[in-house]
């Protein structure tokens, strides 16, 4: 081990780094980052493996970070590493800086997750665990030897989602997964104390964890409880650290400004700052510096990494020697390639809901892809996950040979895990629940949007024909808001989200296809309660890859252009025969995915949307889903769902708020008259 004044001096460092960019800044949070840095140190410089030459090395340990607003605190270790430099390190929350003033995903310099929505760092840390212990059991103790590390704060514990995160870990016996509470008492606003009185240690105990609690500024106490956490083989580990808020920091007036709610999220100003970098033994003229002392620790833990490292990396090899068919399955799994599918295989039963469409694929996939897993919240029989559920089982404690996560409801730990376990790499992940419960799941498939994760998001129950349970369970506002996202492209121009609601059956195993293509992106696919009619025969379903294309009457020029998505496209589709009787020309357009449709080229878009003809759109959501496809003006209208749903059957519903052929020939023609 290392001597215990060289590790207190590395943590001054990462303290005197974490108040030196955010005093540079004039923005962010010291406080917190100070009082963990003698964890960080002694994880980074003597427990955490990692190969030194190489960030993105597969049976690296993976470390989380959950407040995000700590970021100082993980950008000063990883500096001593070589990722960052000083002058990264002095850029911190500046445009185009490498240094954000929350981390964002960088796995080439060591940050594993984008993280600042507290409680989701953690739960992405523990899809981690599940995907290595997935992974173990397919490819053995030798290639997933690693442990998964997160780092969480008292604003994660308080979020409703470290109770999914501490139930479930709990349950499967997440053994590799390893958590340091750095336990503070001080928060942004207030102590602690001032909302919150529960029993923390005893709560995970309760969830069946091994729980520790400690200094956790004492280096000799961090090492005892990392070593026990090491040795635990039927449980998952929490550190509970009680460590000091601002440790190290004076006041102006050489006063201790350790413990201060002040400190939390804000520089220290002037004096304060001064005494606080000469205090920790930094000179504040040139903050940014690593001691030698520091240079040395890390270095040392470099060469030891070397050798550790090769001997792990000679073991995979001679495990490749003789499992060479697994080997190159393994390198396929973590290429972050598409799986090769035989989409020929998937049957569909002409008429029926586009969810059990969605099972039919599913099934296939369970079958076609072992590195697939699938996930739902307490719905998979509804939700029809368990098409894919009834080719394997689902996870256990002890036992990961299964493909299936029951996650039970829990939908935003859910959607954080399933992100986790395509981070950890290696799996191809897809969760599910009603549509109307992505409300909870917003928050994770935003952060997917920005990391890029390709996650699978199924929602079912797409529209107000959910009937009888009533508006409380009927999306109306859900489409709008997804497709929203769908319109936002991240900072390389590529989308954010990819969107598919299928118009029938076959469209469906089209828009499985698509999803299972993509891997730039997370992808929504919102699928149908109830039966749908077959579109029209003939009809080319390979077009909908286009995102929006002619599914019916493709003239030449057409006198109205009706457009929608999903089961609406039917319902459009039943009304054309009385408008053609009438001597109007009609085209029917099926856009599953409008994003997809605005990537097409200019030309394509003209041809099947052209800009000088009238154009109606349906929708069982806000008529704002369309308008994007459709327009606004004298020349566009969209029929939507102007309030939230009704409670009765569907059909009923069809009808009473004008979803039938009728009401389309009614409404198109009054269009056209008007």
């Amino acid at each position: 081990m290392n001597d215990i004044k060289i590790m207190n001096k590395a943590a001054d460092n990462i303290r005197i780094l974490a108040a030196a960019m955010v005093e540079k800044a004039n923005s962010g949070h010291p406080g917190g980052a100070m009082g963990g840095a003698d964890f960080m140190n002694v994880l980074f410089s003597e427990y955490l493996v990692y190969d030194p030459a190489d960030p993105t090395w597969i049976g690296r340990d993976r470390f989380f970070l959950d407040p995000g607003h700590m970021s100082t605190m993980l950008y000063s270790v990883l500096s001593f590493r070589g990722l960052f430099s000083m002058d990264d390190l002095k850029q911190f929350r500046q445009w185009q800086s490498i240094t954000p003033g929350h981390p964002e995903l960088d796995i080439n310099r060591g940050i594993e997750n984008s993280s600042g929505p507290l409680g989701q760092g953690h739960a992405i840390a523990a899809g981690a665990a599940i995907a290595e212990k997935f992974l173990e059991a397919r490819l053995g103790r030798t290639v997933m030897k690693h442990k998964i590390y997160a780092y969480i704060s008292d604003g994660a514990v308080q979020e409703e989602i470290s109770q999914g995160v501490g139930r479930i870990a709990g349950t499967l016996g997440l053994n590799n997964l390893i958590m340091f509470y750095d336990s503070n008492d001080i928060q942004l606003s207030t102590e602690t104390s001032a909302v919150t009185c529960e029993n923390t240690k005893a709560k995970y105990e309760a969830w069946g964890w091994n729980v520790m609690e400690i200094n956790g500024n004492d280096v000799a106490q961090i090492r005892i409880a990392l070593d026990a956490a090491q040795k635990e083989e039927k449980r998952p580990t929490i550190i509970i650290g009680k460590t000091t808020m601002a440790k190290g920091a004076l006041k102006a007036d050489g006063s201790s400004y350790e413990n201060n709610v002040k400190t939390h999220g804000a520089p220290f100003g002037d004096g304060a700052y001064e005494n606080t970098i000469q205090n920790l033994g930094g000179d504040f003229n040139e903050p940014f510096a690593i001691f030698e002392e520091t240079k040395a620790l890390y270095q040392a833990r470099a060469k030891e990494l070397t050798k550790v490292v090769a001997a792990r990396k000679a073991d995979v090899d001679e495990w490749r020697k003789a499992n060479p068919e697994t080997a190159t399955l393994m390198d396929q799994w973590f290429s972050g390639k598409a799986p090769k599918v035989d989409w020929t295989k998937v049957v569909q039963k002409e008429g029926s809901a586009t969810r059990a469409a969605s099972a039919a694929c599913l099934s296939e996939l369970a079958k076609q892809v072992p590195n697939m897993i699938c996930a739902s919240a307490d719905l998979s029989n509804s939700d029809k996950t368990d098409g894919f559920l009834k080719n394997t089982h689902g996870f256990v404690r002890g036992d990961f040979s299964g493909a299936f996560f029951q996650a039970g409801v829990s939908e935003l730990t859910m959607a954080d895990m399933c992100i986790g376990m395509m981070l950890h790499g290696g799996v191809v992940s897809a969760c599910g629940t009603f549509f109307v419960f992505s409300d909870y799941m917003k928050p994770a498939v935003r952060l997917a949007a920005l990391m890029k994760v390709p996650v699978k998001f199924i929602w079912t129950h797409d529209a107000f024909r959910v009937g009888e349970d009533g508006p409380t369970h009927e999306p109306v506002e859900q489409e709008a808001q997804i497709r929203l996202m769908e319109k936002l492209k991240n900072h390389d121009g590529k989308d954010s989200v990819r969107v598919f609601r299928p118009a029938d059956a076959d469209e469906t195993t089209v828009c499985w296809r698509l999803a299972m293509e993509n891997t730039e992106s997370p992808t929504a696919l919102i699928f149908s309660r109830q039966g749908i009619a077959k579109l029209p025969e003939g009809n080319d379903y390979d077009q909908a890859a286009k995102g929006a294309y002619i599914v019916a009457g493709s003239d030449e020029n057409p006198d109205v252009i009706l457009v929608a998505s999903g089961s609406e496209v039917s319902t459009l589709e039943s009304g054309t025969a009385a408008l053609r009787k009438d001597g109007i020309r009609v085209r029917v357009v099926s856009a599953p995915s409008e994003g997809l449709f605005r990537s097409q080229s200019a030309e394509y878009q003209e041809r099947v949307l052209p800009y000088n003809v009238k154009k109606f759109g349906m929708t069982a959501g806000l008529p704002v889903t369309l308008e994007g496809l459709v327009g606004i003006g004298p020349n566009s209208k969209v029929f939507g769902m102007t309030s939230f749903g009704f409670s009765a059957p569907y059909k009923v519903l069809d009808e009473k708020l004008g979803y039938t052929g009728e009401n389309v020939y009614n409404q198109v023609k009054a269009f056209l008259n008007k």
